[in-house]
């Protein structure tokens, strides 16, 4: 049987070994004994607080527990690794923000609010990105595919939960976007054509 200090130790290996965020279920079957889910999470905020002062820090995420870099330090770990990181469109990135604080949504509901036609293309970007998938369809005629944000989108933003979306007016002012795009009322779009550098949370591979 493992005393708490030794199933920390093991829990902490597991999680700098992986890449993805591990979950409470996942962190179970590592053990031969049974260990409740309680005791895990338990130990698992022992464990946070016990890297609370180094520059990787373990966060709960949508999907489970992950080591990554402290955002404080990302200007450090760029030198190492000086790509870029991806540059979307002004139309993706409204396009984003209105699934996210209206979720679920369809195109049509996306074009009623940024007031111009939605292109197939922003739609694959966020696809292929994993930050929205189709929910469902809605039932009228033609049965439009509902959008909503995935986990993956909130592991990329540090978040567990959608209530932990910041406000609407720190989201606009960090995606330098119009905040009256997301209202109903608002009739027209932005240009499509400026671009703005967006990163995720840091990697586990950076810790």
């Amino acid at each position: 049987m493992l005393n708490p200090n030794e199933v920390k130790t093991v829990l902490e290996t597991a999680l700098l070994a992986n890449q993805s965020p591990l979950s409470i279920s996942a962190l179970r079957r590592i053990f031969d004994e049974e260990i409740g889910a309680d005791t895990l999470r338990r130990l698992l905020d022992e464990l946070r607080a016990e890297w609370s002062e180094r520059g990787v820090e373990l966060v709960n995420l949508a999907t489970g527990w992950r080591f990554q870099t402290r955002p404080s330090f990302q200007k450090y770990l760029e030198r190492l690794n000086p790509e870029k990181p991806p540059r979307y469109s002004r139309a993706v990135l409204e396009t984003l923000a209105i699934i996210a604080y209206r979720q679920p949504v369809s195109r049509g509901d996306i074009e009623d609010i940024r007031g111009v036609t939605v292109s197939p293309s922003i739609i694959r970007t966020l696809e292929q990105r994993g930050w929205i998938d189709i929910v469902g369809y809605r039932e009228v005629p033609g049965r439009p595919a509902l959008y909503a944000t995935t986990k993956d989108f909130l592991n990329d933003l540090g978040l567990r939960t959608l209530l932990e979306l910041p406000p609407l007016e720190e989201i606009a002012r960090t995606l330098d976007l119009n905040a009256s795009l997301i209202e109903e009322e608002a009739t027209t779009g932005a240009p499509d054509d400026a671009s703005v550098e967006i990163t995720s949370a840091a990697s586990p591979e950076q810790a």
